[in-house]
């Protein structure tokens, strides 16, 4: 295995206070438990703890810095949009950040897809746009069942945990699964399953006990459940099964989207289109809180103002988002997701080979290392911890978190790259 030179941090383990933290803050925060120490800057694939240490950022706030930290295109427009006192709160009012977000978006986003979904932008995080996709369905259906799928995650209110498989999530906000029909995914820890021919059969028979749902909800990748993604020929078959019964089919693109699997949207690579797309965390470019929902023109059902929210465009992720888009139409930006992208894509086949009983899967720019046949969710556990302690900042997943997820951003330079993916591989090494 090919990697460079050792140019990483050595372990420095400062006097940090967390006081104020743990007097303060409620005992559900997670994160700051994961890397503790307390983080002061950050440019690009880089952070900067207060002390002077720098990490290497493979989380990327979870999916919601792509486009990676303070990135200089997207702040300057920032910066110009508050040095001349734009608008910050506009509620759903039109505005020139607004309207200068749409059309970047249709430009460089909807248009080249042939996409001419309708926008709506709902609460600022990612559940908003969950709850507001199947509100719609059920709306323009006038039916009530939804079908998801086993390891899915689409967020934290009550719907979105609803249509959501972990256990202990939905526990945690004592949330039932009624009017939800759970089918295994076409992958996951138990291996492969013929989901489609499942639902065919049970949408087929009208004594099957399942009645026609509104819709179908589905991860094209699923990220939380342990980075599986969906093959191509299964999305084209979901697209036509829920085509043929009159279901709506939503894509949940929040984490997957925004270029992380080397298009724009995860499901392209299938060459379906979804009925609903809900898109939210790296949408507004710089990490600012923006989500919203893309539906077919003849779902926008809606009377004015029956589904409201008081941060429902938020100016600056406008601004910021528009800027994001703007980079799709750079060939410079592309090249170096590409080329980021075959780099892990080599890691993944690299670490196959040199230990078999480690299962890698991933799509562009994400790389999941299941441990579940290779020491499980304790070795990802020390990994995440070694990771840690020799400047890189990894993710876990999977439903014991036995996944380390990798995801830089899809702007990382080959050397910060191999840099990070140097310190993960020895990481694997000595766990």
């Amino acid at each position: 295995m090919t990697m460079l030179v050792d140019e990483t941090v050595p372990p420095h383990k400062a006097a940090y206070d967390f006081s104020l933290f743990e007097a303060m803050e409620s005992e559900v925060r997670y994160y700051c438990r994961k890397f503790p120490v307390v983080f002061d800057r950050a440019q690009g694939a880089e952070l900067y703890a207060e002390d002077g240490r720098m990490f290497t950022d493979f989380f990327c706030g979870a999916g919601t810095l792509n486009y990676g930290h303070n990135h200089p295109y997207l702040k300057r427009r920032i910066t110009e949009y508050l040095a001349r006192d734009g608008v910050m709160h506009g509620l759903d009012m039109y505005t020139v950040a607004k309207r200068t977000f749409l059309s970047r978006l249709r430009e460089q986003v909807l248009a080249p897809r042939g996409l001419d979904h309708k926008v709506q932008f709902c609460g600022p995080t990612g559940t908003d746009a969950v709850e507001a996709a199947l509100k719609v369905a059920r709306r323009a259906t006038e039916r009530r069942g939804v079908v998801s799928f086993t390891g899915a995650y689409h967020g934290m209110s009550r719907g979105s945990l609803a249509v959501s498989g972990g256990r202990r999530a939905r526990a945690a906000g004592q949330v039932g699964t009624a009017d939800v029909t759970f089918v295994p995914y076409e992958d996951g820890p138990a291996g492969p399953f013929d989901s489609i021919g499942y639902l065919e059969r049970m949408l087929s028979d009208p004594s099957s006990g399942m009645d026609i749902p509104a819709a179908v909800i589905v991860e094209p990748l699923q990220m939380e459940g342990g980075v599986y993604p969906a093959s191509a020929d299964w999305l084209r078959r979901l697209r036509g099964v829920t085509t043929r019964y009159g279901v709506l089919l939503i894509f949940d693109e929040i984490q997957s989207g925004c270029g992380r699997t080397g298009t724009f949207f995860c499901f392209e690579h299938a060459g379906v289109v979804p009925d609903i797309i809900t898109v939210s965390k790296a949408i507004g470019g710089y990490g600012l809180p923006l989500s919203m929902v893309l539906f077919r023109p003849d779902l926008d059902v809606w009377s004015p103002g029956e589904h409201t929210g008081t941060f429902r465009g938020n100016q600056l992720a406008f601004v910021a988002g528009a800027a994001a888009c703007e980079l799709w139409g750079q060939d410079g930006f592309r090249t170096t997701a590409a080329v980021g992208a075959r780099r892990l894509e080599r890691f993944g086949a690299e670490l196959r080979d040199s230990d078999p009983a480690l299962a890698v899967r991933g799509l562009g720019m994400v790389l999941g290392i299941d441990l579940r046949a290779a020491g499980g969710a304790e070795r990802a556990d020390r990994i995440q911890r070694h990771c840690f302690e020799t400047g890189l900042i990894v993710e876990l997943c999977g439903r014991d978190d036995e996944v380390i997820k990798v995801m830089p951003p899809l702007t990382i330079d080959l050397a910060r790259l191999e840099r990070g993916l140097t310190v993960l591989h020895r990481a694997i090494q000595a766990s």
